[in-house]
């Protein structure tokens, strides 16, 4: 029989180079991800889990259920949070006690959701048309109710697509020459503040601005009504009229990379000319600024030009950008290079969220955790611009997983009680009461009397 703390009946393990260690296990009062209660704190003073309760609908007609729809949410994203990227190790984090305390109800005495049943909630319940089209909103719901505590004056929307690799035989996979490699080809929007707007699950082979329009248009529509400068960042993929023609309508200011041309070079000749002379160890920079109509535009547009001599290289580095912007021709290309944050914040949701980790055989069931990743990837984005102190704001999400996530801690459990004793490493306690303190000054305060 298992011992009620979790030490197992056996004696203490010891080491033969020194007997005067003792290894004891007690799985159900150590956790390794005791930081998790942080990001919990925060989704409770935000009021996150409040709103997928709202759209999400249970697919359950029982009435045995253990787990209600909002805890096992809660265990998909914070498991995803914690590094645990798909459902193999729910069994094990049924267990863990800061999971069960996060998921909360009947979870706190007993267990989380399981392996199966977390994988039915993920692969039939969420996959039903109406969930999945909830799930697929709810990342932009979050980012309006947190917009209330931050009040951006502009919004800036970055656009781009990525690779997630596939292996065996799952439903939309497919090679693409580009990335060569057997995969799908997701599709994301961002802000400037790094928060994911909106993705997509696309099949491996398909153009990287294919379905464009369907992800991007509600992302514009959330902003449309609201008194904001509106800004949109894109590369050479995007490059395509029917693109302008939409931010123009939506009266947005855009910078689009454009492909090269004979006619483009052309304009710019006097640039691309060696100059005459010893050339200096530094990089020479030319701008040009000039109005443009492709065959297929119905309207001329200006294009900034970029020349770049690079010290012992033959020929120039040679840019375009197709812009609606009236700066100067330095700060537009200043303003597009800013775009390469998108691309930072995709390495991001690889590296310290997994989201490339889409291992479901059916399609549906890979677009529902794909939005998954997506929660969990914009929950510890917002722990990082709205609730970490100065001296450790630009910590990325990686770090903030293994620092703060990764909290080890002792649960000692009393009759009112349950204490966290946890390890002072890299984040000691006057820093996660900080923290704490940031995430108190995000709840809604009653208003006076």
């Amino acid at each position: 029989m298992a011992h009620p703390a979790g030490e197992s009946d056996s004696d203490a393990l010891r080491f033969d180079f020194n007997r005067r260690l003792k290894l004891e296990f007690h799985g159900s009062s150590v956790t390794s991800d005791a930081g998790l209660l942080a990001y919990r704190e925060l989704d409770d003073a935000l009021g996150l889990a409040n709103i997928a309760e709202q759209h999400l609908v249970d697919g359950r007609t029982g009435r045995n259920g253990r787990h209600d729809l909002v805890g096992m949410l809660r265990q998909s994203v914070f498991g995803r949070l914690a590094g645990y990227e798909d459902v193999n190790d729910a069994d094990r984090m049924a267990r863990d006690p800061a999971m069960r305390w996060i998921v909360g109800g009947k979870a706190v005495e007993r267990d989380a959701a399981s392996t199966s049943q977390m994988g039915r909630f993920e692969t039939e319940w969420l996959a039903n048309d109406d969930n999945l089209a909830a799930l697929t909103d709810l990342s932009g719901q979050w980012i309006d109710h947190v917009h209330g505590h931050r009040s951006p004056r502009s919004i800036v929307l970055d656009i781009d697509s990525s690779v997630s690799p596939t292996h065996g035989d799952q439903e939309g996979s497919a090679y693409n020459g580009h990335f060569a490699c057997t995969c799908y080809h997701p599709l994301f929007v961002f802000n400037q503040f790094g928060d994911l707007e909106r993705s997509a699950l696309r099949p491996g082979n398909v153009h990287s601005a294919d379905g464009w329009k369907d992800v991007l248009e509600p992302v514009v529509a959330r902003y449309r009504e609201r008194y904001l400068r509106r800004y949109f960042r894109a590369d050479a993929a995007f490059a395509n009229p029917e693109v302008y023609e939409f931010l123009e309508a939506e009266d947005y200011k855009y910078t689009i990379r454009l492909p090269a041309n004979r006619i483009l070079q052309e304009r710019i000749g006097y640039l691309l000319k060696r100059p005459v002379g010893r050339p200096p160890i530094t990089v020479r920079r030319y701008y040009a600024s000039f109005s443009y109509q492709a065959a297929s535009w119905t309207m001329p547009r200006r294009v900034v030009a970029k020349v770049e001599w690079h010290p012992g290289e033959l020929y120039p580095r040679v840019g375009f950008i197709v812009t609606n912007l009236s700066r100067p021709s330095e700060r537009v290309v200043a303003f597009y290079n800013k775009r390469g944050t998108c691309e930072q914040w995709i390495k991001e949701g690889k590296n310290a969220i997994k989201w490339t980790r889409l291992s479901c055989c059916s399609f549906a069931a890979n677009a529902v955790r794909l939005q998954l990743h997506a929660l969990a990837y914009n929950l510890a984005n917002f722990m990082r611009t709205l609730a970490l102190p100065e001296a450790v704001a630009q910590w990325s999400l990686t770090s903030l997983r293994e620092k703060l996530v990764k909290i080890g801690a002792k649960v000692v459990r009393h009759a009112r009680y349950a204490v966290f004793q946890m390890a002072e490493v890299s984040v000691p306690r006057e820093l996660f009461e900080k923290i704490l303190r940031l995430i108190d000054g995000l709840r809604r305060r009653p208003a006076p009397a």
